[in-house]
């Protein structure tokens, strides 16, 4: 048998994130962003397609792309513990894994077809930077995929959006309007790494193009730059 398999990248993501900082830890926590499925070339094929109007969500397969590595590391730091913690590989989902492979659910919003670019997918709830690469769509069944009875390990649930926002009308004014939604529900979130939580530090996200710089003190995060 072989060791090793040949995985084609059959799209790629366009979402409002430049870099990983920012993006929501999991997906479905910011059901508020929205994001495009655009195919390569090869794979703009509307029969491919045919019947995935059917679904409301979809799970997306994907590359780490940024956290690919020749080796891996039995244990990991996840966040969730504050980085200070070591669990399993194969108990997280670090993207350090010995194949960086993301699995993520998003809601199917709608599906268009674009003059240059073919069929187009746009779903919401995304946790992927912008051009990711994205090896396969499988459409999510709610008989045999949700599973509430589940134990959820050291992440028992998702933490309560733990930080008030504030931005001033003049940086808002600044973000396209159907953007500021999605940008004050990821700023809720508490972007902050789990082990780097300075309160006075200043911190950027790199959102819709634009470069979101913020400080946190005493649960309130403060947005004071947006250019």
């Amino acid at each position: 048998m072989p060791e090793t398999c040949e995985m084609k990248i059959i799209a790629r993501i366009q979402s409002d994130f430049g870099s990983k900082f920012g993006v929501p830890r999991q997906s479905g926590l910011v059901n508020s962003l929205t994001a495009r499925v655009v195919f390569e070339p090869e794979y703009r094929c509307p029969e491919a397609l045919r019947g995935l109007d059917g679904y409301s969500h979809l799970w997306l397969i994907w590359q780490f792309s940024e956290c690919v590595r020749e080796k891996w590391s039995p244990t990991v730091r996840p966040p969730r513990l504050g980085g200070n913690t070591r669990m399993g590989v194969f108990a997280t989902r670090s993207p350090f894994r010995p194949n960086a492979i993301g699995l993520s659910s998003v809601i199917l919003e709608k599906m268009e077809t674009d003059p240059v670019l073919g069929p187009v997918l746009l779903v919401r709830g995304a946790d992927l930077m912008d051009g990711t690469p994205i090896l396969d769509i499988k459409p999510y069944l709610p008989y045999t995929d949700s599973h509430p009875e589940a134990m959820g390990g050291f992440a028992l649930g998702p933490r309560e959006p733990g930080l008030a926002v504030e931005i001033p009308s003049e940086l808002m004014s600044r973000v396209p309007r159907e953007k500021r939604q999605a940008l004050t529900d990821v700023l809720t979130q508490d972007p902050r790494p789990g082990y780097q939580r300075e309160d006075g530090r200043m911190y950027g996200v790199s959102f819709a193009g634009l470069n979101v710089r913020f400080s946190v003190k005493d649960g309130v995060l403060t947005v004071a730059e947006i250019g």
